[in-house]
């Protein structure tokens, strides 16, 4: 009985390990031929039998596939289908570029698209293409991705004309926004009326309302997922618009056969235009020596570097920076009683973000793909009022006075993360990371600083520094368990380490479809 008992089992892993013994992988990138930029979810898949995936955030893709020959077709949105006839005898990389399309006179198109809504299992998610984002109308010539974001269903904005994002009834500050996979803490120029977006610098746009999958973690109402642009590695290349607010220029091009930049500018000008009507009302004024300057402007700035290693290894480097900056600055003269009083008073309000990030990723087989990423975020508010004032008083010294008060409030953050994507069938996705991120606050410091009438102050008041640990570990599946049911399950867990507490919180996801016919699906999440 033991004998037939060992026989059988010997007879199942033989043939189990048989059967995985026949499976090969393709694997590859699926890029843009014109431009060499990395096409985020295209669509994999073998024509008979529609079996296929999806290239990931950074182009790609791995679909396994049992022994035998396949028609593998590859496509995307706006982009004309490949098909290649591959003999799966070995596992094999192909990387795929695509041309865009033609325009065309009218014509019908009589087909079926291959990632139907009804056949995923996620939910509530949108994905944003940037030639459609540019298509729409724009306010004052800025196109502005949360603008349009705000049009979808279950986003409301906070007032008319503003960039405040409440998803199904969450506050802004719920909103996970990520750059590059960096987090931006505010997201907005000129009190929100614009976003710090550039679309001229951005690739893909991701919006998630609800059942996040387990690798996103922090907030409760939404995902903005926002991808920059990798730049031309085919030729160099330049654009320029000059719009009622604002101008922009972007330069990219390849450095070298492997290397290849974009840098992407914007900035107002309001202020320049306003210093003619400025200079105008200095010389109608009856103060003595008076100069009176002020005005309103931010800027963008996105700049991009990446080198390709092999055909397993990229290295990426990433950066943005912006402000907003109000100011208004008076000078003047006045003589009372033989005493000579200058005066300058410098007043301004400013906010801004920076950040960048190095991103490594390899390839470290067909079926599985590693990102390890560094990064830094930094938002920064301050408020800054400056008054001098010098008083010439004859046959004795000059007296000074300073006056200088500050109020300002900032985040910094340092984290290093990594993740993997692990493909062992083509209706198998696993994702597993963990990250650590080192977050410094600064909230609601007051500096006051007072020197003359032989008295000096400089004091800073307010709330002290607050440093913190986060540490977060996930993992998620999405499995088609058969041809009905597909899932993807998943738990992320957090843990939070500030003022010697810990704050630990496990975090499970669920996200589930199930198909009642070819044409409708129930999904839950």
């Amino acid at each position: 009985m033991k004998k037939q008992l060992s026989i059988a089992l010997f007879l199942c892993l033989f043939t189990a390990f048989t059967s995985f013994a026949q499976t090969f992988t393709i694997s590859g990138f699926v890029s843009d031929a014109v431009s060499g930029e990395k096409l985020i979810a295209a669509s994999v898949y073998d024509v008979k039998t529609y079996q296929g995936t999806q290239a990931n955030e950074y182009g790609f893709f791995s679909l396994t596939l049992p022994e035998g020959t396949y028609e593998i077709a590859f496509s995307y949105v706006g982009y004309q289908d490949k098909k290649f006839e591959i003999i799966l005898d070995k596992d094999q990389t192909i990387n795929v570029d695509l041309t865009g399309t033609i325009n065309l006179d009218e014509a019908e198109i009589i087909g079926q698209r291959v990632d139907k809504i009804e056949k995923r299992s996620e939910m509530s998610t949108i994905d944003l293409q940037m030639r459609k984002v540019k298509e729409l109308p724009v306010l004052l010539g800025e196109q502005d991705v949360l603008k349009v974001i705000q049009l979808l269903p279950g986003v409301q904005s906070g007032g008319e004309g503003t960039s405040g994002l409440y998803v199904r009834g969450g506050g802004p500050d719920q909103n996970l926004i990520l750059l590059d996979g960096v987090p931006i803490y505010n997201a907005s120029h000129l009190f929100g009326f614009f976003s710090v977006f550039n679309a001229d610098a951005i690739n893909s746009v991701k919006l998630i309302k609800g059942g996040f999958p387990a690798h996103y973690g922090g907030r409760l109402s939404s995902v903005i997922d926002i991808r920059m642009k990798e730049g031309n590695n085919k030729k160099f290349k330049g654009t320029g618009s000059i719009g009622l607010i604002s101008s922009k220029l972007t330069l990219e091009g390849p450095i070298k056969e492997k290397t290849s930049f974009i840098v992407s500018a914007r900035r107002t000008y309001i202020d320049i235009l306003a210093r003619p009507f400025i200079k105008a009302a200095n010389k109608r004024t009856s103060r003595e020596g008076s100069e009176s300057s002020g005005g309103y402007f931010f800027y963008d700035l996105n700049a991009k570097i990446n080198h390709t290693f092999s055909n397993k290894s990229r290295l990426y480097l990433s950066g943005y920076f912006g402000k907003d900056k109000f100011y208004l600055k008076d000078k003047y003269k006045y003589t009372n009683d033989n005493v000579k009083t200058s005066v300058v008073d410098d007043n301004s309000l400013k906010w801004g973000n920076a950040i960048a990030a190095l991103r490594w990723n390899y390839v470290i087989s067909p079926k599985l793909f590693s990102n390890t990423t560094l990064t830094y975020s930094k938002y920064g508010f301050q408020i800054q009022s400056i008054y001098e004032e010098e008083n010439e008083i004859p046959g004795l010294e000059t007296n000074k006075q300073l006056s200088k008060y500050k109020y300002f409030s900032q985040i910094d953050d340092f984290a290093a993360k990594v993740d993997f994507d692990y493909s062992p069938k083509s209706n198998h996705l696993i994702k597993f990371g963990t990250g650590l991120t080192h977050h410094t606050f600064t909230p609601s410091t007051f500096n006051i600083v007072i020197k003359g009438n032989n008295e000096s102050v400089d004091s800073t008041i307010g709330n002290p520094i607050i440093k913190a640990l986060e540490l977060r570990t996930f993992i998620e599946d999405n499995i088609e368990i058969n041809k009905r049911l597909k899932a993807n399950l998943g738990v992320h867990f957090s843990n939070f380490f500030v003022d010697g507490v810990t704050y630990s919180a496990i975090e499970p996801r669920a996200s589930i479809r199930y198909m009642i016919n070819e044409t409708a699906s129930a999904k839950a999440s």
